[in-house]
């Protein structure tokens, strides 16, 4: 029997104070309470169509604004993320997904690199800082994936193909990424050590 790879992460600041945990190999289910619900929607589908579980609780100063609170809910994340890894070895380290949600499609591709690199590609797109979906920018998304890519120590590419609903392309690019490293953790047995020549990620 493989050993739960799960993580909890704690982190307090002036700013925010959360409490999140991890079940790589879950079953989807999410207890998401951030106080920002069209991010706790994010976060559950997030879980769900990766098959993770997944519990954050957050409080933060939202009354100055959500940019706090879902960076350092990304932060925690990718904590997370990496600390249920271990030392990486025996999984398949990418992943990718084209998800569409109605008119919008994203594409994601993920690299349990070691390296932190994220890239953001909307050529399509007004600026994200000029969508919202109800209160929530989806300018946020770009902090989110950032937090998360450079904590988690893992290469994201995310390219939101198109879009007009922002809803959409919000729920495109977390369904993509939650695709994407669901892939890229899968165990493989086939790989019995690190996946890299390097022997270390």
């Amino acid at each position: 029997m493989m050993p739960p790879r799960t993580a909890t992460v704690e982190r307090s600041t002036k700013e925010t104070e959360i409490s999140l945990s991890l079940q790589l190999d879950g079953s989807g289910r999410a207890e998401s309470a951030t106080g920002i619900p069209f991010f706790d929607h994010m976060l559950s589908l997030f879980a769900r169509h990766g098959l993770f579980d997944l519990q954050v609780r957050a409080r933060g100063d939202r009354e100055v604004d959500f940019h706090h609170t879902v960076e350092d809910v990304g932060i925690c994340l990718g904590q997370a993320v990496g600390r249920a890894l271990g030392q990486r070895e025996g999984i398949r380290r990418y992943g990718y997904a084209l998800i569409p949600m109605d008119e919008a499609l994203a594409q994601v591709a993920i690299d349990l690199s070691g390296r932190p690199f994220f890239a953001l590609g909307t050529a399509n797109l007004p600026p994200l800082s000029l969508l919202y979906a109800g209160s929530f920018s989806a300018q946020l998304l770009e902090e989110f994936l950032r937090a998360l890519t450079v904590h988690g120590m893992l290469t994201l590419h995310l390219e939101i193909r198109s879009g007009r609903d922002p809803h959409h392309l919000l729920e495109a690019s977390f369904k993509g990424v939650a695709r994407a490293l669901a892939m890229s953790v899968e165990k493989d047995e086939r790989v019995v050590d690190i996946p890299s020549t390097k022997g270390v990620l």
